[in-house]
């Protein structure tokens, strides 16, 4: 299962690139939107993968739970990190505007928007997480998930703390 999300994290990334590649450098828009709109197509194949595994009464591993962090992140993500990636393309080779940093309440407004992102990718996650223990029925076999749970729970906490520091403490522009 490892080995799988790994793969779904490199594919989604590969048909990023591709798509804003056919986009920008070979100026076919439709085919690069997509080629962009197939990384949904990834989510659903590593849910499948979690459906056979559970379903199959093979060892529930963290890896299994962490597919289902990986979907709810990519869920609550995904067009943002796509549209990120886009805004760079479109600078280094579409003669779009540079991307400019971003300081004071506006960086601020933007962590506590991208925690806001996290918090519902925690949920989506723990959704699938708590399905997959309802499904399962078995807290032995599904002890790794009840970990996982704990441990990103934490993780969010951690994440909020330093993502609303910079309403208090802003990024200054070093310039």
């Amino acid at each position: 299962m490892y080995l799988f999300i790994i793969f779904a994290e490199v594919l989604f990334w590969v048909f990023v690139v591709l798509g804003l590649i056919t986009r920008y450098m070979f100026g076919k828009k439709k085919l690069g939107g997509l080629l962009l709109l197939c990384t949904p197509v990834i989510d659903i194949l590593l849910l499948i993968a979690v459906f056979i595994t559970v379903s199959s009464g093979m060892e529930i591993t963290t890896a299994t739970g962490l597919a289902a962090c990986y979907l709810g992140i990519t869920v609550a993500f995904g067009h943002r990190m796509i549209k990120w990636a886009d805004v760079r393309f479109s600078y280094w080779f579409g003669k779009g505007p540079k991307p400019k940093p971003k300081y004071g309440a506006v960086h601020a407004k933007e962590e506590r928007t991208v925690w806001l992102l996290h918090l519902l990718g925690w949920a989506i996650g723990n959704a699938l997480l708590l399905a997959i223990i309802v499904y399962v029925g078995d807290p032995q076999r599904t002890a790794a998930l009840d970990g996982l749970m704990r441990t990103w729970a934490v993780v969010l906490a951690i994440d909020f703390i330093v993502s609303f520091s910079y309403t208090f403490a802003p990024r200054k522009n070093k310039r």
